[in-house]
């Protein structure tokens, strides 16, 4: 056994409608899925409810992993914070209503004013005590600050609310420079979710973003390390594949999700 539940981020199958991505995931075999308020807000414009992605994440035997993302409010002006603090608590009751646990909440492109986005972290982390789900802090190897687990880390500490976790994905971790040792620092209850993916040797490390992902396996980072570390330090929540490829997303939806599970039970498990 791998000591991990499986999930498939809807990223990987993106431009399939959202109960959609739902039924493909069960097909495939998953446990959980991981899914986009884009997609949500898509579902939701044309007549789907609430209670309807509900009743298909229950039909299906599916948890919802998390829901992807809080933008915007690390590095907004003090004048725009209030209604964006209504809009991030409006998407975490939606989180909340569809029985996630985590919402993503992604860093700023550019410059990062930790002490600023740590009191706001904090702020999310409140009002997702109230919603029944909490806030994850994410970091970005291609962006230009936060881009670490330690900076992730860094907003989380800094905070001073508990229930602050961060996410962490082994491209990102490449792609920012850091090291998989670096988990080795980490309890295992300071990780929301452990996204899975490769990275391709070429091009070099800092011009490789989203699409340059491959399927687990099919890179050169040390996956099994990955793992391995994810075990030491007491983790046992979801690995979730997590591709952003226009070429899968032009495939059928339940081929591309099983090859996904197939390709991460090949690493995982071997």
């Amino acid at each position: 056994m791998s000591g991990f539940d499986y999930s498939l981020n809807a990223s990987t199958i993106r431009g399939t409608p959202i109960l959609q991505q739902i039924q493909a995931a069960a097909a495939a075999g998953y446990h959980g899925i991981e899914l986009w308020f884009a997609d949500l807000d898509a579902a939701l414009a044309e007549g789907v409810t609430l209670d309807g992605v509900r009743r298909s994440l229950n039909e299906s035997g599916l948890r919802l992993a998390t829901m992807i993302y809080l933008g915007g409010w690390f590095e907004a002006e003090e004048s725009e914070w209030p209604w964006i603090k209504v809009d991030c608590t409006l998407r975490l009751e939606q989180a909340a209503a569809l029985g996630a646990k985590y919402v993503i909440a992604s860093p700023p492109e550019g410059s990062a004013d930790v002490k600023l986005g740590a009191r706001r972290y904090g702020e999310l982390l409140e009002a997702g005590e109230v919603a029944g789900v909490l806030p994850a802090m994410e970091f970005l190897g291609f962006v230009e600050e936060l881009n670490t687990i330690e900076s992730a880390l860094e907003v989380v500490e800094s905070a001073g609310y508990p229930g602050g976790t961060i996410v962490v994905d082994p491209f990102h971790i490449f792609r920012g420079g850091g090291s998989l040792e670096t988990l080795a620092t980490l309890r295992g209850d300071q990780i929301a979710i452990a996204h899975f993916n490769d990275a391709p040797a070429s091009p070099c490390r800092e011009v490789q973003h989203d699409c340059d992902r491959v399927w687990p396996g099919d890179g050169h980072l040390d996956l099994p390390r990955y793992c391995a570390l994810l075990r030491q330090i007491g983790y046992r929540g979801w690995l979730s594949v997590e591709l952003f490829r226009e070429d899968l997303w032009k495939r059928d939806p339940v081929e591309v999700a099983r090859l996904g599970l197939e390709k991460m039970r090949a690493v995982v498990e071997a």
